[in-house]
């Protein structure tokens, strides 16, 4: 069996600060029993994990979330919340006629407010996307990787979704700048309990992905990137 998302990983230097500004743009429910996490309130089947890290965010981020409206009210309703919340306009090249909104969250990361005639999205909840930076191949690995059918191939722009349709796709494509440092986001991912966590990095490199050493020490999860550089992480079977 393919490897399922568990969460998707924010590098942070207050965790608590960034975690309640996305419980507010998501509606996700906060939990730090063990460390901070948000837990979905909708279909999405992975959650989100704040990672505390002393080392400042460094340019554009290859990964960013993108936030779909219901209505145009909806829109300028959730653009003035996350404001409220410590989030900030910022411009990274879009035109003044584009109809999303491009914000940073209060540690920088990108993100963006669709407008709600986006026909990409249509049917999506609030969380409509990971958003990716990355070619075709990258796309394709990961199709591979989590078991999760490619269903838009063109123009150099590749997307994925669950087997059933439901939760935030995963998207790719330009721009695709060289890597120059970690990413600020990641996936944690991991096998089925049937399954084994050697076996699946095994799987995994025979797909165009690679073991890299970010500093982790000796931990049970594998630290890997995937063809397009991208650090991600194979926990445990769970």
């Amino acid at each position: 069996m393919p490897s399922h998302p568990v969460a998707l990983c924010f590098d942070a230097n207050d965790p608590r600060r960034l975690a309640e500004f996305w419980a507010g743009a998501l509606g996700w429910d906060i939990d730090d029993a063990s460390f901070l996490k948000l837990v979905p309130t909708d279909h999405t089947t992975f959650q989100l994990h704040f990672l505390p890290v002393p080392e400042p965010k460094v340019g554009k981020n290859r990964i960013h979330l993108d936030l779909l409206s219901a209505s145009l009210d909806d829109q300028r309703e959730l653009v003035e919340k996350l404001l409220g919340l410590g989030g900030r306009h910022i411009d990274v090249g879009q035109s003044p006629d584009d109809t999303h909104v491009v914000l940073a969250d209060p540690e920088g990361n990108e993100l963006c407010i669709i407008e709600p005639t986006n026909n990409f999205l249509k049917g999506r909840e609030r969380l409509g996307s990971i958003t990716c930076d990355g070619p075709p191949a990258v796309g394709y690995f990961w199709s591979e990787a989590l078991g999760w059918p490619l269903f838009w191939d063109q123009d150099e722009e590749t997307a994925i979704k669950t087997p059933d349709g439901t939760g935030p796709y995963i998207t790719w494509g330009p721009p695709v700048e060289p890597k120059m440092h970690k990413n600020r986001l990641h996936l944690d991912i991991a096998p089925s309990p049937d399954d084994d966590q050697d076996a699946e990095v095994e799987r995994l490199i025979s797909l165009g992905a690679k073991r890299i050493d970010v500093g982790q020490g000796d931990v049970d999860w594998v630290v890997m990137a995937d063809p397009g550089e991208n650090e991600f992480c194979v926990l445990p079977p769970q």
